[in-house]
């Protein structure tokens, strides 16, 4: 982060009580975990990627050829 942003945030919580800013700091901390939670599934996500394409092609193949059998969910 620039110095220029992190000082804008700096400011803006200064602006407020203290209580809030405790409360500001809080929501900040909650709301970079989720973005570095998405980063990490994105992350996952493009690594498996090629995998789940070609399980995905493999299905169509076996369906295609007869191969490939419903599932029975009510099955037990």
């Amino acid at each position: 982060m620039s110095s220029a942003t992190t000082e804008t945030v700096r400011k803006m919580l200064e602006s407020l009580p203290e209580d809030l800013q405790e409360r500001t700091v809080e929501h900040l901390r909650e709301y970079v975990e989720e973005l570095r939670e998405e980063i990490r599934w994105d992350r996952s996500f493009s690594a498996t990627q090629d995998h789940l394409a070609a399980a995905a092609l493999r299905a169509r193949r076996e369906i295609a050829e007869g191969k490939a059998v419903p599932v029975d969910l009510d099955a037990q």
